[in-house]
């Protein structure tokens, strides 16, 4: 088979699961992912493979495919790709969110637009036509080949990949993981390509904060205990708090792979000053830098008050905290303190979702084998180890002493900027180049780890 015709069969399949629409909007209810999962088996089953399916409740539906192994001592690779994708809002689209559609853009790229497209029913897909195309070829490998569809990522995995890990381990575990995040890459002042493979991803600390007043008539404000305007102050010291930075391995290596000028670098790297360097730059970027460097605080969601003539005696806040290496639970209540200072004892916090950051080291062959294969595409360019700063099924592999990274490879059109504007947004679409690129790069990444 040629590799245009496994592109047109990724461009086939990816267009179908955005199609799907399983859209998971974090109830438990929501996703429908087995719709991806029935289209996936059918996609797999079509070779001779067989697959196994898995329902953490009802339309919640996981999918699993293996090539065995022939020596059982061998390294095992997943290949773990979520079916499910977060709401839209279809105003702000030029093109139907669940269209699929195949458009040339205004350079003469043909890309798929869909809710789905970057995060990540590409590489989803990609690894499935691998997959099936390393089944029908015959493939033979030492160690265990899986290819793992799984629901529920967008919520945090509780009826997906940690239900799996809870209720079938055996099924989807593995020695090496390779799923999303990875792959965009950047070119220096001096001419040499980056590309970043995420090793690691920031934990999870999210918080309820109760702020609690004193109820009343709303025609008599003044002097009122009034949760609400309380609440309003809570929100404007979280926002305004500055944790410490955290200068990581990933940070260092991301500065190192930018180019800069000596000054420019050094205040980047100085803990005194980044925070003030960061601030000078374009917000886009500015806003990454500062994600990977800090544990952030970001309040998004509040409900309060019962009627308009009524003060509030009870505001609740839920707040977004993602911390970064090293930071605990108690960390996290510390940290809250002291943002909120003399307001601290008025509020009460409960934890919503907590896990701690996770991280792979780079010294296995797994990363061997992923600088190889880039420089099949990209000779000369550098592996660059990141840090995702949102969340990952691969911290539920990493927490039971696995290997994961976030990987991909993508044409030169997909760099950090592109990708974070198109992840979660409006317009989210991706690349056939790319879509052809990632196929090959997990047909020879599972040739060259397992053989």
């Amino acid at each position: 088979m040629t590799d245009a015709a496994l592109t047109g069969e990724t461009t086939e399949l990816l267009q179908a699961m955005i199609q799907n629409a399983c859209v998971n909007d974090g109830t438990p209810d929501s996703g429908e992912e087995t719709r991806n999962s029935d289209l996936l088996q059918t996609f797999l089953e079509g070779s001779g493979l067989g697959t196994q399916r898995y329902e953490s409740r009802p339309g919640r539906g996981s999918i699993v495919a293996r090539i065995e192994g022939s020596d059982p001592d061998a390294p095992s690779l997943c290949l773990m790709g979520h079916t499910d994708v977060v709401p839209v809002s279809p105003d702000g689209w030029s093109n139907d969110p669940f269209g699929g559609e195949l458009i040339r853009n205004s350079y003469g790229h043909d890309e798929i637009w869909g809710r789905g497209a970057i995060d990540m029913l590409n590489l989803t897909s990609s690894m499935a036509v691998a997959f099936r195309h390393l089944a029908r070829t015959g493939f033979q490998p030492k160690g265990d080949l899986i290819y793992f569809g799984v629901a529920d990522e967008e919520a945090g995995g509780t009826w997906g990949a940690e239900w799996m890990f809870e209720h079938h381990p055996e099924a989807i575990d593995a020695d090496y993981c390779l799923t999303e995040l990875g792959g965009w890459s950047s070119v220096d002042d001096h001419g040499t390509r980056h590309v970043t493979i995420n090793t690691g991803e920031k934990g999870i600390a999210w918080r309820k904060l109760r702020v609690r007043g004193t109820p009343g008539h709303g025609s008599m404000p003044y002097g009122a205990d009034n949760a609400l305007v309380k609440a309003a102050e809570v929100i404007r010291r979280l926002s305004e708090h500055r944790p410490a930075p955290y200068l990581g391995e990933a940070w260092r290596a991301q500065v190192d792979s930018m180019g800069l000028p000596d000054e420019f670098r050094a205040a980047l790297l100085d803990p005194a000053r980044l925070y003030d360097t960061i601030a000078t730059l374009p917000v886009p970027i500015a806003r990454a830098c500062h994600a990977i460097t800090h544990t952030t605080i970001s309040p998004n969601v509040g409900h309060g008050g019962q009627k308009t003539n009524v003060i509030p005696d009870t505001v609740d806040i839920e707040v977004d905290i993602r911390t970064v290496p090293g930071t605990t639970s108690e960390d996290v209540d510390a940290m809250l303190a002291d943002a909120l200072g003399d307001l601290a004892d008025q509020v009460e916090s409960t934890t919503l979702q907590s896990g701690e950051a996770t991280q792979s080291t780079t010294d296995n062959p797994l990363w061997d084998v992923l600088a190889k294969n880039i420089q099949v595409v990209y000779p000369g360019a550098k592996i660059v180890p990141g840090l995702v700063v949102g969340g990952t099924d691969a911290r539920f592999y990493r927490d039971r002493g696995r290997v994961a990274y976030g990987a991909g490879l993508f044409s030169p059109d997909m760099t950090a900027a592109s990708f974070g504007d198109r992840f979660h947004g409006h317009d989210e679409r991706i690349d056939v180049d790319s879509l052809a690129l990632a196929t090959q790069f997990w047909i020879d990444i599972s040739k060259d780890l397992l053989n």
